[in-house]
Formats: C-alpha cells, sequence, structure tokens
C-alpha cells in the first residue's frame, strides 16, 4: 500500500499529498524486505496529517519532507546514556533451534525469563545460562513448547515458514482487518483545540493519555510529542520498564498510576475527562477488566480518540496472544523468508524492529486522523493497529533483490544530544521535516513518575 493509498484508506485529503516529499529508495538496510518503505511511508502519514491538522488550525499549509534512510534509522532505535549504549536484550533472549524446529524467546522482563526457566524445569532468576536454556529446548517440539507457553501467559514464538504462517488460521484472520481499523463508539460534539498561533507545532495543545510499555505503543506518544502534542506517559509504579524507555520518554511527561487501586483508577479517570487522545498497548481485553474498556472511556470523555495497538489483532484464535516484534518476526515468517534470500545460514531477524516502529506510526496516523473526523463529524472513536497486521503489510511490499549487499545502519549525522533524567541522551533526531514549524522535543526524557498526575496549566 503506497502512501496514497493509505491515506485515502482514513478518509484523508487527496489534495494534501502534493505538500509530500519522500526522498530514497531501498534498499536502505540489508534486508530483502522493503524495510525503508515501510518506515518512509508511516511515518510520512503520520506528518502528513499532523500538517493537516495545522493547516485545519491556522489556515497554515507546511510542505513536509520525508527521507527514507533517516526514517530507517529512526527504526533502529539506537542510543547511549553519557556515551554508553545500553543493553537492550537479557542474555537468555534469542532464537533456539528445538528437537522439532525452532522457538524465539523474549526474556527482558524477570517475570517473562523466570516463567519460561520454570516451563523448562530449570532454576529461576539471573544465573541460569544460555546453554542450559538451550540443552533444555533441544529435546522439545517447538511448537508444543509455544502452546505451552502460551498457555501460561509467557511470550514465546515458534519459527514459521511464510507457507506456515500463511496456513495458520490466525493469519486469515489478520488479514481480514485494515492496516489501520477505525470504529465510532460513542456520540460526541466536536472538541475543538484552542486557537493555534502561525509558529506553533501543529498538535499544540492535544493532550494524550499514554499507556504503553513496550516499543510501538512509545513510539506512538513520542511521535505525536515530535509534532507538539501534550504526552502524558502514564506508567504503573509496580511494573518493570524496558531500557528504550530513556529514548522514548523524550517530549513527555511521565507520570504513575497504579490501576489495580481504585484511587489509580479514578485519578487516571480525573485526567482522561479533558484529554483528546487515549492510545493503550495492553493485550486485547486487559485493559478493558480494569474499567477502561472503548465504550467507558467514550462514556468519561465524550469525543475522545482511543487507539489500541495488539500483537495479533482482536480477533481469531490469537487474539489475546501475547507478543513483540521480534516474536510476531519470528511466527509470522519473516526469520525464515530472510535466511532463504540470503542463501545461507540460520534464521535470520529483519535488520530493526520495523514491526514495532512502523505500528507506532501508523498508531500516531491512525490517531491524528480520527481527530480530524471526530472535528468534522463529531463522535467518539477508536483506532486498532497490530504488529502481524503491519508485518503482512510489509510482506506485501516488493522484495528487494540484493537487498543484503547493503552496508549496516550508519548513524553519522542522525544524531541529537540532550539532558535526561538518566543522563546525556544521544538518540535520533526526529524523521520528519516540516517546511515552518520544526518537529522536536520539548521536554527532556524523565524517569517514570516524575511528574503528577495532571495536565500542564501552560
Amino acid at each position: 500500500m503506497p502512501i496514497g493509498a493509505l491515506w485515502q484508506s482514513m478518509g484523508m485529503p487527496t489534495g494534501a499529498l502534493a505538500h509530500l516529499a519522500l526522498g530514497g529508495q531501498d534498499p536502505v538496510l540489508p534486508s530483502s524486505f522493503a524495510v525503508g518503505t515501510a518506515a518512509q511511508v508511516s511515518f510520512a502519514a503520520a506528518a502528513l496529517a499532523a500538517a493537516e491538522i495545522g493547516h485545519a488550525r491556522n489556515g497554515l499549509r507546511q510542505q513536509v519532507r520525508v527521507e527514507m534512510r533517516h526514517a530507517a534509522l529512526e527504526c533502529c532505535g539506537r542510543f547511549t546514556i553519557d556515551g554508553v549504549a545500553p543493553r537492550l536484550w537479557d542474555k537468555l533472549a534469542g532464537l533456539y533451534p528445538c528437537r522439532t524446529g525452532w522457538v524465539r524467546l523474549h526474556t527482558n522482563f524477570a517475570h517473562h525469563r523466570d516463567g519460561v526457566l520454570r516451563l523448562l524445569g530449570l532454576p529461576e532468576g539471573t544465573d541460569t545460562e544460555r546453554t542450559a536454556v538451550a540443552q533444555a529446548l533441544a529435546v522439545r517440539d517447538a511448537f508444543d513448547f509455544e502452546q505451552a507457553a502460551t498457555e501460561a501467559g509467557l511470550v514465546v514464538a515458534a519459527l514459521r515458514s511464510p507457507e506456515e504462517w500463511a496456513a495458520h488460521p490466525q493469519s486469515v484472520a489478520v488479514a481480514e482487518q485494515p492496516l489501520v481499523a477505525i470504529e465510532q463508539i460513542g456520540e460526541a460534539r466536536p472538541l475543538p483545540l484552542p486557537p493555534l498561533q502561525q509558529d506553533s507545532r501543529p498538535l499544540t495543545g492535544l493532550r494524550v493519555l499514554e499507556l504503553t510499555r513496550i516499543l510501538a505503543g512509545p513510539f506512538c506518544g513520542r511521535t505525536l510529542a515530535a509534532y507538539g502534542a501534550d504526552v502524558m506517559l502514564v506508567n504503573s509504579p509496580h511494573l518493570p520498564n524496558i531500557e528504550a524507555i530513556a529514548d522514548l520518554s523524550r517530549g513527555k511527561l511521565s507520570a504513575f498510576a497504579d490501576l489495580r487501586t481504585a484511587a489509580g483508577r479514578d485519578a487516571l479517570t480525573h485526567v482522561l475527562r479533558t484529554a483528546h487522545v487515549f492510545v493503550q498497548g495492553y493485550r486485547p481485553g486487559a485493559i478493558a477488566a480494569l474499567g477502561f474498556s472503548p465504550e467507558a472511556i467514550a462514556q468519561a470523555r465524550p469525543g475522545i480518540v482511543m487507539v489500541s495497538l495488539s500483537a495479533y489483532g482482536e480477533r481469531g484464535p490469537w487474539a489475546g496472544k501475547r507478543g513483540f516484534d521480534s516474536l510476531v518476526q519470528t511466527a509470522t515468517g519473516f526469520n525464515v523468508a530472510e535466511a532463504q534470500a540470503a542463501g545461507s545460514g540460520p534464521p535470520r531477524a529483519l535488520p530493526m524492529q520495523v514491526l514495532d516502529m512502523a505500528s507506532g506510526a501508523l498508531m500516531a496516523f491512525g490517531a491524528q486522523a480520527a481527530w480530524l473526523r471526530q472535528q468534522r463529524e463529531g463522535g467518539s472513536w477508536h483506532v486498532r493497529v497490530s504488529l502481524a497486521r503491519t508485518g503482512q503489510w510489509l510482506r506485501e511490499l516488493p522484495r528487494v533483490p540484493n537487498g543484503f549487499a547493503t552496508p549496516a545502519a550508519d548513524f553519522t549525522g542522525a544524531m541529537e544530544t540532550s539532558a535526561s533524567g538518566w543522563g546525556e541522551l544521544s538518540a535520533i533526531r526526529p524523521t520528519a521535516q516540516f517546511s515552518a514549524t520544526p518537529a522536536g522535543y520539548a521536554r527532556p526524557s524523565l524517569r517514570p513518575g516524575s511528574h503528577a498526575l495532571a495536565w500542564p496549566d501552560h
């Protein structure tokens, strides 16, 4: 789906495309898939939607440019703290050969790691080594272990070929879903934003509640923050975070709310009542169980735009299945397809977590497209994106011949440095270039819970 088809699929005005410039072509990173195109198109849709909102608010028509190479680099998520690149993967994470097939483990969170170790009959904690895990998996069947892990609420994926994934019932369910789904969930009058100054970024005054932890959701929030939105990242005080939160918190407020308690739910509801967008990355049904179903949110805040992310979509046998980018790549055939294209070697991952980052950009695009619809028609709206559906879109793009001849990522000239709650943060600057109001982060990245759960007065 090129940018024009994606843009029009959400009812966006065709004339706006004349103000978008796209530079570069695949391959930009070593892959047989058009990962650069997926990054560029999804980022461009989000940026152009922001420009369209700005135009609707103050009449300023901006030109937007998105370079493919920079978009691909932003998908790599590279950053350093005080000159040191944090370790982003647990020592047990990754692919393992089994007696039949392969499995990929995601063990970055201690409870996921310990759950897998229990399932394998190994000691929990940090002392168990990768060799012990490899030995335990060597006598297992990959699909049986995946099923046992799923039933235990763990995050494990068995390796599938593209053909095996195409034959899976969840693949059929994913194919039936739009890349960015939107539905009305309530009646409401239009909720206009305050007047926008000519030199203000397009989303200035837009209030976004973000309840996410892993890459795609936080990337959505960071994208909206770069375009001027007040984004409040709401974490639970009892749940862990990934190292990349230092990078992904740029531009955001960061507050705590314990949704296990009535006080935490009440506090979130209070700030929800004056929010414009609610972004959540809980697995399907989980946020509703805490009292924040789409219908409940629309009732608490008529006119809200809710954005939901899932791993495999909200329909089909895997609708409630947990998953992250690396696992979805493995389960849906990408690792096998890349190895086949390379000609030899073990299963091979994509060169960056493009399913996460493209999905995050599509969430940002969907949120803004839905907000424009809210301004025209009123109503409350629900936008849904899934990693697996983004993966299907990537597979539908033309494959890239000789993609592996491309050099690895070179971040020269792509980084910017700022202060943060972790130290000096060097990270990739925003990809999209606006002709009048440059994208950027007005707030430094701060640790979870650094702000009160309240909107700023400005």
